[in-house]
């Protein structure tokens, strides 16, 4: 689940900030509220929360389709922050569009 999450916020970071070179630097305030069924369809809600000079962090829940298709239940929550790097490794700044 983690590694999802990681995948699908990287790929939001990207297409909100193109030509940006991003790392991951943390993965805080996990929380499962619920266990994942198997065979259990997730989806997934990624919304900016801070954006700093050199990172941005996002909030990211993860809903389940237990009892009859019911997909407003959070199974999963956590808050993911990136920093952008520039050719050397260093921070770079982010300008926003």
């Amino acid at each position: 689940m983690l590694k999802w999450i990681d995948e699908l916020s990287y790929i939001t970071v990207n297409q909100e900030f193109p030509g940006y070179n991003f790392v991951t630097i943390a993965l805080d305030n996990v929380v499962f509220r619920k266990p994942v069924s198997l065979g259990e369809i997730i989806r997934f809600s990624i919304t900016r929360g801070h954006l700093g000079k050199t990172s941005v962090q996002y909030n990211v829940k993860a809903f389940g389709t237990r009892n009859a298709g019911r997909v407003d239940e959070v199974l999963f929550e956590t808050r993911i922050t990136f920093v952008a790097l520039d050719e050397e490794g260093k921070k770079k700044e982010i300008k926003p569009r």
